[in-house]
């Protein structure tokens, strides 16, 4: 019996209920091993890779870009060579989702006069042959000007693009982006190797077969299009006579015609040609919202019609905390604290001294949950959205633990591979503008958190003290909260905490 296997949505975390397709990353009639990826998928809280865990040759993409599937639905199909088109079109009519992706028996095919396609590989078997490493015959030669630079951890990239870089040494700040929302993509890496004077591996030429030479009966090994197989079956023709032309050096529609028209003594059809569009964009253009987006969208707006909101602002000076954070980095070169991880750790202090403000509202059970330990979400702003990933327990971490778990969830986050646990929860956020020199702004609060503290850019004002005038580095904090749970006399002591600590941060060091 013949094997179809089905790609499905896979569920990513306990909240997701729906995907959306992005991008494929692989062709019909590739050839796909276990852990291959498959395609860029969005949910909506993060971007991530979908790998495959079946072996064996896409014969049909299902899911399209820009299509939102729930979990478990049908993205595409992987069967063996003499699996007929008719077979795959009746699996897809009678797929369930509570197939779960189950491998299904298809019906065993009439008799052919040319042998079949070995069989698919196992997924025991799949998973010995990893995909092939960099090694010094097939990596480009990487020039010396892409490999220095500050950290790129903040440069938008996809996952693959990042994973390229790491492995050759590359610094993305030294990469322009050509990619989806200005990502930086494999091939603007390959482009910057290039441009900078490197060389890239040369790429095997497409197999032919020597004038005079017997062609093959079995052409199923011929990489090419669907579109072209079915043609060449058609009409008769054997893609080993094919001159491929098409993208990854496959056989597509117009070699499969050229070869028939050469069978018959025509002459071979032009050959295809880009057109340029007519200039007819419409002055307005309609974007459809991304899964993340709507999410955002629909939490927010429930946010801000079902919790009552009241904002509390206090001016607080940076001064203390800039010395020291200059003082700890310039003590270890490794470590490169910010103010926005000083601002983390001041509110984690803050939270553990007033327990009333570390709470969460359960709605639907009218109750408060009173944390511990203060787990503060962080947000991140990402392609076409934002992520708030959680520095757990932030009471308990230095200063130089805090920026480096920041530095590297910010990392995963912006690459989609953050865990769901990563940023699900919380029992505070902060939201920084600062450095967009934002001077004040308030922010909506994340339920079912029940605060969230805006921190705006830090800015030379006059002071006065003691009256005596002078010049402070000055930050304005607005603190929103939800009055069903926090009083206004409890959010000012509050602010004045958090004051207190990044004033003094010999406190925060105690």
């Amino acid at each position: 019996m013949a094997r179809i296997e089905a790609i499905t949505v896979p569920k990513w975390g306990l909240t997701m209920t729906e995907g959306t397709v992005n991008a494929w990353l692989v062709e019909e009639g590739d050839t796909i091993a276990v852990g291959d990826s498959l395609m860029d998928m969005e949910t909506s809280k993060i971007v991530n890779v979908v790998e495959s865990i079946v072996a064996g040759t896409l014969r049909r993409k299902v899911a399209q870009p820009g299509d939102v599937l729930p979990v478990a639905a049908l993205m595409g199909v992987v069967a063996e060579a003499d699996v007929t088109d008719a077979e795959i079109d009746d699996f897809i009519a009678g797929f369930s989702p509570d197939d779960r992706g189950a491998a299904t028996d298809a019906p065993e095919p009439a008799a052919q006069a040319t042998p079949s396609a070995p069989p698919l590989a196992s997924a025991a078997e799949a998973a010995v042959s990893p995909p092939p490493a960099v090694t010094a015959a097939n990596a480009p030669a990487v020039p010396d000007a892409l490999r220095s630079g500050d950290d790129d951890s903040d440069v938008h990239a996809t996952l693959h693009a990042r994973k390229r870089a790491a492995e050759l040494g590359i610094n993305l700040n030294n990469v322009a982006a050509s990619g989806r929302n200005n990502r930086i993509s494999v091939g603007d890496i390959e482009r910057a190797i290039v441009d900078a004077g490197g060389s890239l591996p040369a790429r095997a030429p497409a197999a032919r077969i020597p004038e005079g030479s017997a062609v093959p009966d079995d052409d199923s090994g011929v990489a090419a299009t669907p579109v072209a197989r079915r043609l060449a079956r058609s009409l008769g023709v054997n893609l080993h006579s094919c001159r491929p032309t098409g993208r990854r050096g496959k056989v597509c529609k117009y070699d499969v015609e050229a070869a028939h028209a050469l069978q018959h003594g025509a002459a071979p059809p032009a050959a295809p040609t880009p057109e340029l569009a007519a200039d007819t964009a419409p002055a307005v253009e309609t974007l459809p919202m991304s899964g993340m987006r709507r999410t955002i969208a629909s939490r927010l707006q429930a946010s801000k019609q079902s919790i009552p909101h009241y904002r509390v602002s206090m001016d607080i000076r940076l001064d203390a905390l800039l010395a020291l954070r200059q003082q700890i980095n310039a003590g270890d070169p490794g470590v490169k604290v910010s103010v926005n991880d000083g601002v983390v750790k001041a509110v984690a202090m803050a939270l553990v001294n007033m327990p009333e403000v570390n709470v969460q509202f359960d709605e639907a059970s009218q109750s408060i949950r009173r944390y511990r330990n203060a787990d503060i979400s962080v947000a991140v702003a990402i392609d076409d959205g934002l992520i708030t990933p959680i520095v757990k327990a932030a009471d308990t971490k230095t200063l130089t633990h805090i920026s480096r778990e920041l530095r590297d969830l910010a990392t995963r986050a912006r690459a989609g591979t953050l865990q769901a646990e990563e940023f699900q929860g919380g029992s505070f956020s902060i939201s920084n503008l600062g450095m967009f020199g934002v001077r004040q702004f308030d922010a909506i609060i994340n339920p079912p958190q029940a605060a969230i503290l805006a921190v705006a850019s830090g800015e030379s004002r006059p002071v006065v003290d003691n009256g005596e005038l002078g010049v402070a580095t000055v930050m304005t904090a607005s603190l929103s909260s939800d009055h069903r749970v926090i009083d206004g006399a409890t959010a000012a002591r509050f602010l004045q905490v958090v004051k207190r600590f990044i004033e003094t941060p010999a406190l925060m060091l105690a």
